[in-house]
Order: structure tokens, then C-alpha cells, then sequence
């Protein structure tokens, strides 16, 4: 990152030889992971030199990766083994019960060194290396609920205080847990290989603290997921019997009803808003200030509040730092090195509706810069194109506009009925849409063509694999006969009644074609909900619990 910053090269080193291999420019490096976060939020960025500088047994060898979700950086064969304390069950009469997280935190700390011992591995090796270091890390959850119950707003130097206070509080209970369990138990078996040695200081585990993102976990618990602030103050939730039902927040919520300004038209205003408060007239300034969404807070704050919980946490911390669609590549490129100047372990960005195929999201579709299909003269001309399917004999009409480009197409299956004929139907409906819309005759066919089905016709190049095949060879056919007569409506009389299976050559990339698959797009793939949250890198419905990520 210092190199980037200089515009200077650095060496690549072989993992393995840890010998000089080559030079890369390091700006350059770091404008194409800005370039692909920005387009869909991956990769994240992982700070190893800040990681090793944490590491407490580097005898045993360099930190290289973390988990997935980038809070438990660990040796070879380690294992992840996590919990998390719901803050918010620990405010009373609107302030923190100190007393009762400090029992939380030692009782947290003695199940978690009790699992490492329970736990049944899958390898041999991965039980020695997790027993060698007894790594845990307990972290927390409901810290937005937290602050909502004592009025402070996530995005404000008391918001940001809090969490150090917070967050220091938790270490020092774990670490003084973690001591008398040495005391009782021994230190953990690489303690001769560790820093805490070198301190003087005896503990059972070489790491206490580390903070998850809770997607699931959190929901189990009625609570805000690790240290995100509110996602969305509603969304629909998923009850058994596949009953929806509307979700708000339960904080936002005794507000609502304590101040008794509840209408179910601010409750639409709110969902027309993203799931934010902020900027409607209703809710009072103070209460917009607190219940902020991911979405109202700058980059720069979420990055602050990941680094005041990084301060004194062992291991890292998972957070998602969330970006408006507007946001452009420099302002992705400064968090990044906000983030490395104030010594983040990682951090992961996403901009909203960034994904190709995003399973969320809050905003309702932007009504401007629409595509509006072409309407259709009453009359226009064309040529119909005959071919062989499994299914029977198939009949493409292709009509066109008056440059003599494609327009509309109608496929029809000779005396076929049933389910055959009503898929060549929807597929001519489709693809008519498509071209009427913009969308070029070439793009259409490459989705279409190399779709298999088990009633393909024909052998070799000249193979039919299914009816939509079939209809993208005619589109190419017809795209091919336009070039040969120079752009001339008509056509040309051999191209009468032509048949695809003497005509079309097969197309190379048929099969990568067939193995393009596309992510889900706008709801949860298991129960349709558009509550979908993206923290820690993963994909999680807060209707549900479907995550992208299990």
C-alpha cells in the first residue's frame, strides 16, 4: 500500500522458493482491484503486514489468508471458533450493564475453550494445530440496537467512543477469563512459541477476541448483525406457513409508538426511502440522527467504526463498508487507504446494485433513463425460415424494421401442441421484445444458441440441440443473408425456404454458452424476499435466513 501510494513497484515473491520472481507497478495493482470492486464489490482487501504484525505465535510461521469473511486471519490447519454477545441485552434503564458483560464475556470465554476440546475434527492435522494455539474469538452483535437504546447516533464521535469503550471492556474481561483458566487448566501448548510469553503474560488462548458479521446468528436473536448499523428500518419476514409478514424495527418501533406518530403512510414513505428515515419530514431530526441505515452513512464513518473495534480486538473484524450506486472508483480507492492508515486488518466495499445479478435491494427502480420497446407498424415484412427440431418441424418468422434490421420473431412448431409449442411461442415473444428494446440480433442469438434439450435433432455442425437453438440459427441465417446483400431489405429469393441444418455452421462457443450460469436476481432464491443484506461478503436474508455463503 505505501508503494501504491509512491506510484513504485514491488516484488513478487514466490510462495514457495520465497525467492524475487518479477515486479509489478503497486498503483497500478490497486486500480484494478478498485476497478473490480466497484463493478461488484470483489475482490476485498486483506492487510497482511498488519495482520503479522498481530500474529501471536510467528514462530509457528506467517498469517497468509483469513476466512471468508475476513475476521479470523489463521495459521495452516487452524479453525475457526467464534461467539458473539448480544449488546443488546446489555443495556439497562438506558445504560450499559457493565456488570452483566463482564460475566457474559468470562462465561463466553469458558464455553469457547470448552468446544475446542469437544469438538470432533475432520483432520487429524486441523485438531493438532487448533489445540496447539486454542485460538477463540468472541466478539459481538446488537451493537446498532445498543446504540439506539442509549440515543446515540452510529455515525457520531460519541457512536465511535462508544465502541472503543465498548470494545476494550470485552478484550479485557476475555484475556483476564482467559488467565484464570490458565491458572486452572494450563497455557495453551505453543505458549513458549507466542508473545504473550515474551509479555509475561499466561493465558489459555492465543487469540480471545475476534468480530463475525452474525448474519445468521443475529437473526436468530432478533438483533443487528455484528457492528453494521440498521440495514433497513423495514422489510417483509418470512413466518412459517410461508406467511409474510412486515418487520420493523423493534427499536424504531417503541420510538414510533412512545412519540405517537405512527402512521401506516409514513410506514410507505420509510420503504420508498430504502428502509431510511433520514430526509422525511415526519420523523423528527433527533430520531433520523439515531436510526440511521448503512446507506446514510458515509464510507469514511463506516471505516472509523471498524477501525475504533479494531483497536482492541486480537484477531480482525468483519464489516462491509457500503457505498451509494453513484459512487465512483477514487471514492472506493480512498477508503481503501483510510482504511490501511488506520490499521484495519481488510475491509470489504460494496456499492449498491453493483452486482451483475444482485440478490437485494432497498431502493425502488429508477423510473428515469427507462427502455421502452419500439411499437410496431401495422404492417411490415419479413422471411420465414424452416427447419427440423426434435420436437417437429419449426417455423421462424423473422420480421424486420425499415433498415432491414431484425425486429420481431414469431417460431412456431408445425402441428405440435402442449408445452413444446407454448416454450417456441414464449421464446419468439422474448427475443421480439429484445429486439425491439435495442438489444442487437447477435447478443440475442449467442444466449440462445447451445441451449440443450434431450429431443435434439441431426448430428455433428448441423445438429438442432433444442428449439431455442434452433430460432438463434435462424436469427444468425437471416443476419448472415443481410450481410450478403448488402443491407437490402428484400431478401434474396434463394433465401426463400432455407434450411438451417444445410446452411448454419455450428457455433464454437455452444458449450461455454451452455455453462453460463447467472446468479439470482432480485429476491432470495428460497423464499422470494427482497430483505436481502450483504455483509461480510456473503449474501443474507433477513426474511429467511438463506445465505449465499453456507
Amino acid at each position: 500500500m505505501e508503494a501504491a501510494k509512491k506510484g513504485e513497484d514491488y516484488d513478487l515473491i514466490d510462495p514457495r522458493t520465497k525467492k524475487k520472481v518479477g515486479k509489478l507497478n503497486a498503483a497500478r495493482v490497486l486500480d484494478a482491484i478498485v476497478e473490480m470492486a466497484w463493478k461488484n464489490g470483489e475482490p476485498g482487501l486483506v492487510f497482511l503486514d498488519e495482520i503479522n504484525r498481530d500474529n501471536p505465535t510467528p514462530e509457528l510461521g506467517e498469517i497468509e489468508s483469513t476466512n471468508p469473511c475476513g475476521e479470523q486471519p489463521l495459521l495452516a490447519y487452524e479453525s475457526c471458533n467464534l461467539g458473539s454477545i448480544n449488546l443488546s441485552s446489555m443495556v439497562t434503564d438506558r445504560r450499559i450493564n457493565w456488570d452483566k458483560l463482564r460475566k457474559t464475556a468470562h462465561t463466553a470465554v469458558h464455553f469457547l475453550d470448552n468446544v475446542i476440546d469437544v469438538n470432533r475434527y475432520p483432520l487429524a492435522k486441523i485438531e493438532r494445530n487448533t489445540k496447539a494455539t486454542r485460538k477463540i474469538g468472541l466478539g459481538i452483535m446488537g451493537f446498532a440496537d445498543m446504540l439506539a437504546r442509549l440515543n446515540i447516533a452510529y455515525d457520531s464521535k460519541e457512536g465511535i467512543a462508544t465502541a472503543e469503550n465498548i470494545m476494550k471492556f470485552v478484550q479485557k474481561e476475555a484475556q483476564k477469563a482467559s488467565q484464570k483458566l490458565a491458572e486452572e487448566r494450563g497455557v495453551f501448548p505453543s505458549y513458549d512459541k507466542s508473545i504473550h510469553r515474551e509479555r509475561g503474560v499466561k493465558l489459555r488462548n492465543a487469540t480471545t477476541t475476534t468480530i463475525a458479521p452474525t448474519g445468521s446468528i443475529s437473526m436468530i436473536a432478533n438483533c443487528s448483525s455484528g457492528i453494521e448499523p440498521f440495514f433497513s428500518l423495514l422489510y417483509h419476514k418470512e413466518v412459517l406457513g410461508g406467511e409474510k409478514l412486515l418487520y420493523v424495527n423493534k427499536e424504531f418501533e417503541r420510538v414510533v409508538q412512545q412519540k405517537k406518530w405512527y402512521s401506516p403512510q409514513l410506514l410507505r414513505d420509510i420503504v420508498d426511502n430504502r428502509g431510511s428515515c433520514r430526509g422525511i419530514a415526519k420523523v423528527p431530526p433527533e430520531v433520523q440522527d439515531v436510526f440511521v441505515t448503512s446507506f446514510d452513512i458515509s464510507p469514511e464513518d463506516h471505516i472509523k467504526m471498524q477501525a475504533a473495534f479494531q483497536k482492541y480486538t486480537d484477531s480482525a473484524v468483519s464489516k462491509t463498508v457500503n457505498f451509494p450506486n453513484e459512487a465512483t472508483k477514487e471514492d472506493i480507492k480512498r477508503s481503501y487507504l483510510l482504511a490501511h492508515k488506520l490499521g484495519c486488518k481488510g475491509t470489504t466495499v460494496y456499492r449498491d446494485q453493483s452486482r451483475e445479478k444482485q440478490v437485494y435491494t432497498t431502493a425502488k427502480p429508477r423510473e428515469k433513463n427507462r427502455l421502452l420497446p419500439r411499437p410496431r407498424e401495422r404492417v411490415i415484412s419479413g422471411i420465414t425460415i424452416e427447419t427440423r427440431t426434435g420436437c417437429g418441424d419449426l417455423y421462424v418468422t423473422i420480421n424486420e424494421d425499415e433498415k432491414g434490421n431484425p425486429f420481431e420473431v414469431f417460431a412456431q412448431l408445425g402441428k405440435s401442441g402442449g408445452c413444446a409449442a407454448s416454450q417456441t411461442e414464449a421464446i419468439g415473444r422474448l427475443t421480439s421484445l429484445c429486439l425491439r428494446s435495442g438489444i442487437s440480433w447477435q447478443q440475442v442469438a449467442k444466449q440462445l444458441k447451445g441451449i440443450t434439450c434431450d429431443r435434439s435433432y441431426g448430428f455433428g455442425k448441423e445438429k438442432i440441440l433444442s428449439c431455442a437453438d434452433a430460432v438463434a440459427k435462424a436469427i444468425e441465417l437471416h443476419g448472415e443473408s443481410k450481410k450478403s446483400r448488402g443491407g437490402q431489405k428484400n431478401p434474396l429469393p434463394s433465401l426463400e425456404k432455407p434450411r438451417i441444418d444445410d446452411k448454419v455452421k455450428s457455433n464454437q462457443e455452444s458449450e461455454g454458452n451452455v455453462l453460463r450460469r447467472g446468479r439470482w436476481i432480485g429476491a432470495c432464491p428460497d423464499c422470494g424476499s427482497s430483505a436481502i443484506e450483504y455483509e461480510g461478503g456473503c449474501f443474507i436474508c433477513k426474511s429467511c435466513g438463506y445465505t449465499e455463503c453456507s
